[in-house]
């Protein structure tokens, strides 16, 4: 996997060591590259934007302009922002023949002021409703763990982290309303961060659940990831490490430890204990109130209920082009009455409130991101076993929205083996905490 960072990117930049356009190019190729996973990666490649972006920014850096370090770096977005003059698909046909876009995204907008330039659209779960990643209508873009079986990257933001791994793209911008960037990042071996939701504007975003949906990135480093943060918010940025003696982790022992094999849980065990060699203070606690969350779900959730309010004028005309693991789930929203979701609200608040008074003398939470390492993509064929993979890759990543906090997948595996994601969460609020504390674990747990 390509290790150049944005700190190494900016600093090449900066001593005329490369130039945005010839890093653009590097990403183009690899993007356009028959041979690989470009075409199942991107929806839509922006080859002659992206040029003329770069071109650009080298203009204005030769020029001597004030501009940011990361200025000419090229990134991706997911196919669910606004791009002006192109079309917003959402991974599906459905929305195929809408007209282009006639703004950008609010997220756009801060990206393109922040320097970065655009290579294109990347491929999703359709609609993000899905955990797995895989899409009928543009491809699947495999895993880059065991290529050869070709295993599910990941979702929603499947492309996302492939154009990542892959070199089509050194950084992604993806949402994440259950796991969205942090399932790919897991599976991709890269970092991807959930912000706290209110952090990020939703503008321009083709929504799955306005209650739950983020904006966040996928990257390769912890640094990474926070400088892209740090634009989306349209914030200073989130500076330095703390010291990980006397931090006390809470590490679930019910619900999310369900299920989870044998690779996750011995990769998940070294972390832990590389933690308590740090002085971090790891204790494994029970929390009842997560318990509740299967019961609080039943009916669909926020994602069945909130989604069916915007797709359902889209079912009406066009049904059959969805994809029907997708459509299937989105219509459980037409079952939930207005006193169901107003007892979803009800519900969230109280789970809220619980864990927070329960975890209140804890510093952050440790869990992995995901149960499983990726399955091969032939054993989601039958619609049962999608749906109960599709479930267990969402559970952990779930909570931390339900919960209303941010949340970042580290890296935990050693290079070359199965990937296996350490998730670190916190409240609501604390990003610049969590960022603080995941440098430190990432020099503890992580390959690069």
């Amino acid at each position: 996997m390509n290790s150049r960072t944005f700190a190494t990117l900016a600093r090449d930049l900066a001593e005329g060591k490369t130039t945005s356009e010839a890093l653009t190019e590097e990403c183009l190729a690899a993007a356009l590259d028959t041979g690989g996973e470009g075409a199942r990666t991107f929806i839509y490649v922006d080859a002659d934007g992206a040029r003329a972006q770069a071109r650009a920014m080298d203009a204005l850096r030769a020029a001597g302009t004030p501009l940011s370090p990361y200025t000419g770096i090229p990134i991706s977005i997911k196919d669910l922002f606004d791009v002006a003059g192109q079309v917003t698909r959402a991974g599906s046909v459905v929305l195929s023949d809408e007209p282009p876009a006639a703004r950008d995204a609010e997220i756009v907008s801060r990206l393109r002021r922040a320097g970065m330039v655009l290579v294109g659209r990347t491929n999703m779960s359709e609609f993000a409703f899905s955990g797995v990643g895989i899409n009928p209508h543009y491809g699947t873009p495999t895993a880059a763990w065991d290529r050869i079986s070709k295993r599910v990257p990941g979702g929603s933001s499947s492309g996302a982290a492939i154009s990542v791994v892959d070199g089509m793209a050194h950084g992604a911008i993806g949402t994440d309303t259950g796991g969205s960037c942090r399932i790919p990042a897991a599976f991709g071996g890269l970092v991807g961060y959930k912000p706290t939701a209110r952090m990020v504007p939703l503008d321009g975003a083709i929504p799955l659940s306005s209650s739950l949906d983020s904006i966040g990135p996928i990257a390769r480093t912890v640094d990474c990831c926070a400088s892209l943060t740090a634009m989306l918010a349209s914030v200073p940025g989130f500076e330095d490490a703390s010291d990980l003696k006397g931090k006390r982790f809470a590490v679930p022992s019910n619900f999310v430890m369900d299920g989870v094999d044998a690779t996750v849980a011995s990769v998940f065990d070294k972390a832990l204990a590389a933690l308590s060699r740090a002085g971090a203070i790891v204790e494994t606690v029970t929390i009842p109130a997560l318990d509740r969350i299967a019961s609080i779900n039943s009916l669909g959730g926020f994602p069945a209920a909130e989604s069916y309010f915007w797709h359902r004028a889209l079912l009406e005309r066009d049904a059959d082009r969805y994809d029907q693991r997708v459509r299937v789930r989105i219509e459980r929203g037409k079952g939930q009455s207005a006193a169901d979701y107003m007892e979803l609200l009800r519900s969230r608040a109280a789970l809220i409130e619980d864990v927070r008074v329960q975890l209140q003398d804890f510093d952050a939470v440790a869990m992995p991101t995901v149960p499983i390492i990726p399955p091969r993509i032939t054993e989601l064929d039958d619609d049962q076993d999608f749906a109960r993979i599709n479930l267990l890759l969402l559970r952990n990543p779930t909570v931390i929205n339900l919960l209303d906090g941010c949340a970042i997948s580290l890296p935990a595996h050693a290079q070359g083996d199965a990937p296996v994601g350490l998730m670190i969460a916190m409240s609501g609020g604390r990003d610049a905490d969590l960022f603080r504390l995941a440098r430190s674990v990432e020099k503890l747990v992580s390959p690069h």
